[in-house]
């Protein structure tokens, strides 16, 4: 097994956009490790104990801020903003005015356009060992949204091995706010290959399914389709089978509901030889499953070795793509007189069920 360690923080002393780009970390008495970068407010690396009691680093990343500039993946452990995932066409309503943003997935505006939250260096407060805060301030019109909006990312990692991400932010104008973060994990390490064979299971009674352009349609019951994951399997059982749906996205790429109670994962994955169990709580109305279908085979990661499709998946919690177009869906909206708020937390534990 490779020897995982927490990228060195020299290689993250840089200058971006006119401001210095960091590293910082944070540490509990178990042995986890989590580290991250200002620029685009990304989780860089995680490491966890293994059923073994070894340290494993599960997330997708790289060893210096140069190559995350470079990356042909622009989007490995970022905070995601404006608007996460897809809005058809680039263009959405609020009252009688259209908006119209970058288009950079085909026909569609992707996780904040091409200058997004991602490609930013934001501002950061560190005041305990445990928390990190990071702050960007949106201005009226970036990327063609509406209002200028203060965005704060905070970052807990707990006794219990948890990481609990919470989003707030505020507007001075009517806006649209889908925030997420776009960790890509593989729990056997982030250099071990497919994540065909990791167990995964979303308690999920319905998806929306998608249309060509990965747009969302209607909501559809799992039930009888490759969607299905209310009981634990394995991400490769069905993602090669004959459906449209897995055609489109070119393998799982699709947002499942989500019951909304933080209190119950909404969605959990097993490593299938580390043991590591990984629970996702939210307080968002979807999960979206990405089994790393697009991964470009180009960027090599922290170990040195060249990312494929599937050597990662993704669990983003967020409000359902196209929902700024979708009256029918949970509003995304955000007035100047209220405060958006958001949890993300992933949980890391133990299973022996692989």
């Amino acid at each position: 097994m490779s020897n995982y360690s927490i990228p060195d923080p020299k290689n993250f002393e840089s200058t971006h956009q006119g401001k210095n780009t960091h590293l910082f970390i944070l540490k509990n008495s178990r042995g986890m490790h989590v580290a991250f970068t200002d620029y685009g407010a990304r989780i860089v690396s995680i490491l966890v104990p293994d059923k073994n009691g070894d340290l494993r680093d599960v997330v997708l990343g790289f060893n210096s801020i140069q190559e995350y500039y470079d990356a042909k993946e622009a989007y490995h452990g970022a905070t995601i903003g404006r608007f996460a995932n897809r809005i058809a066409n680039g263009k959405f309503k609020l009252g009688d005015q259209e908006f119209t943003l970058a288009t950079n997935n085909g026909p569609n505006a992707l996780h904040g356009g091409p200058t997004g939250f991602h490609n930013q260096v934001w501002n950061r407060r560190v005041n305990f060992e445990n928390k990190v805060d990071f702050i960007y301030t949106s201005e009226d019109a970036e990327e063609g949204y509406p209002g200028k909006l203060t965005v704060h990312c905070s970052y807990e990692l707990t006794e219990e091995n948890e990481l609990i991400i919470r989003y707030q932010a505020t507007t001075d104008k009517p806006t649209i706010v889908n925030l997420t973060n776009h960790a890509y994990f593989n729990l056997d390490g982030e250099d071990t290959g497919s994540i065909l064979e990791h167990l995964v299971s979303i308690p999920s009674e319905e998806y929306l399914t998608i249309n060509e352009f990965q747009i969302p349609t209607q909501k559809t019951p799992v039930e009888n389709t490759p969607f299905d994951f209310r009981k634990p399997k394995r991400i490769g059982e069905s993602i090669n089978s004959p459906d449209d749906q897995l055609t489109f996205a070119n393998g799982y790429d699709h947002s499942f509901i989500h019951a909304q109670d933080p209190t119950q994962p909404c969605a959990t994955a097993i490593g299938s030889a580390s043991g590591i169990k990984l629970e996702v709580f939210t307080t968002y109305p979807g999960v979206h499953l990405y089994s790393g279908n697009f991964l470009n085979s180009i960027d090599k990661g922290k170990q040195g070795t060249a990312y494929q499709p599937n050597d990662a998946f993704c669990l983003e919690c967020q409000f359902f793509p196209d929902s700024a177009n979708r009256k029918d869906f949970p509003s995304c909206e955000l007035l100047p007189n209220e405060t958006f708020k958001a949890i993300i937390s992933y949980k890391f534990g133990i299973s022996l069920a692989i």
